[in-house]
């Protein structure tokens, strides 16, 4: 094997530096939400398609967290990397100050619409009834759970990835805990069934918010709270912001559809979708997720350093390891869907529908391993528009429509299904390479950081 050049292992070093942490705290994540499927797998299919059909609507807060937090994480990496801490700190403050707005609307929804949200889709009375009380308790925790996304990638924006690693893994374990013990009734604690579950995801948001907001404001990280007085650093935030939640967005929006034809291939099939994804979201979620937020920092930081050539040589450095690492993740998961199925379900027409869309997504790893580090470099630059289009695309034109397509008028059932959601995932992967060989995204970097430059220097700071 011949040795890395020390270009390339610096990289490395630094990506796994960075890395690692992001994808402990994306392991415990997704463990999270396994222990939910898992205990509410106990329960019955219908348990198990309440919460992902709630989930759907979960999205939201989840969308605009993580819509936020790529305009916080754009902007504080290029701040730290040009050396401008009192920019990046308004931004990161103005940042968790809209989350937490955005996040109060959502609490009334969750009040007053939950059951007639998951009876729109389509489902059976139970599950109307097990999903609708498990959405209002996650809705009411909205707030939060803003909150605690976009303190997290401001921290890593910033370089700080052990912070966000620590409290949001606490707040996950926490999670774990309180699901097993208050919805299966174990020790002291009440069987409160699916209830059980909402409240450990709302009490573990509530500690994860409190907790970073705190770090912030303390000695504790590198980062400061400090009071918003900057317009333009509140519309470069919207700017970069709104596509990525777009971008989430229009895969969620395409999910509503996309489950309500599932349904019409019974409540096991649609079990199964939510069991294979969480599979995979498990075992490769913190890989393409911490490889994606890896990139941002990188790309976002050697941009601020006015260094556009390194920036694009960075990506395609984690851009080779990710195609690699998730092409392997892919086969794994693809000959081991059976015994990683049976963990989840013990329903025979579930677990082999379940298999099934596990090999699905075991086949779609390859493209995963191309877009997730392509969009990271592209939102690290504050270009999220590109990303957006991938996925509205992948999403509507494919996810949906060729998965309808070739479903029920072609008449291909579920085949059809699993065709389109590869589609779907093939086409992120060619927008995003497109936007990333011929965009002009370190031309967008450039002028976002002149603009705030010359507005500090207008201010006299």
């Amino acid at each position: 094997m011949l040795p890395l050049p020390a270009r390339l292992r610096s990289i490395y070093r630094r990506m796994l530096g960075l890395g690692w942490p992001i994808a402990v705290q994306q392991t415990l994540t997704t463990l999270m939400r396994t222990v939910d499927i898992v205990v509410t797998g106990l329960f019955s299919p219908a348990a198990v398609a309440a919460i992902g059909l709630a989930d759907l609507y979960a999205q939201v807060p989840l969308r605009v967290g993580l819509g936020l937090g790529a305009g916080a994480i754009a902007l504080s990496s290029q701040d730290t990397g040009r050396g401008a801490e009192l920019g990046r700190d308004r931004a990161i403050t103005q940042a968790l100050l809209i989350g937490a707005l955005c996040g109060l609307p959502l609490v009334a929804v969750g009040l007053l619409f939950s059951d007639a949200l998951v009876a729109l889709l389509g489902a059976e009375r139970e599950v109307v009834r097990l999903g609708g009380t498990y959405l209002l308790i996650v809705f009411a925790a909205s707030p939060f759970r803003i909150v605690g996304l976009v303190g997290a990638r401001s921290l890593q924006g910033a370089g700080d990835t052990r912070t966000p690693m620590l409290v949001n893994g606490g707040a996950n374990a926490m999670n774990v805990l309180l699901t097993v013990s208050l919805g299966l009734g174990l020790g002291p604690a009440p069987r409160l069934g699916i209830v059980g579950v909402g409240l450990a995801t709302a009490i573990s948001r509530f500690v994860e918010a409190t907790v970073i907001t705190g770090a912030m404001a303390g000695p504790w990280t590198p980062v400061s709270l400090t009071r918003p007085r900057d317009l333009l650093i509140t519309r470069q935030l919207v700017r970069v912001s709104a596509p990525t939640f777009a971008e989430g967005m229009s895969t969620s929006l395409a999910n509503f559809p996309f489950n309500a034809l599932l349904l019409v291939f019974g409540t096991e099939a649609t079990a199964a979708y939510h069991i294979g994804r969480r599979i995979y979201q498990q075992l490769t979620g913190p890989v393409y997720r911490s490889l994606s937020t890896v990139t941002s920092i990188m790309v976002g930081q050697r941009l601020g350093e006015a260094d556009p050539d390194e920036a694009r040589y960075t990506a395609k450095a984690i851009l080779g390891f990710g195609v690699a690492v998730l092409g392997v993740a892919g086969v794994l998961l693809f000959v081991g869907a059976r015994p990683l199925v049976s963990v989840f379900t013990d329903d025979p027409t579930t677990a082999d529908f379940a298999v099934q869309f596990t090999r699905v997504f075991g086949v779609s790893m390859l493209f995963f391993g191309v877009f997730f580090p392509l969009a990271g470099a592209l939102r690290g630059a504050g270009d999220t528009r590109t990303p957006f289009y991938a996925r509205l695309l992948g999403a509507f034109v494919f996810l949906l429509g060729a998965s309808y397509l070739l479903a029920v008028p072609l008449g291909y059932g579920l085949l059809g299904v699993y065709v389109g959601t590869v589609l779907s995932y093939a086409c992120w992967a060619a927008v995003a390479g497109a936007g990333f060989v011929w965009g002009d995204w370190a031309g967008t970097a450039a002028s976002m950081m002149a603009e705030r430059a010359e507005a500090e220097e207008a201010a006299g700071r």
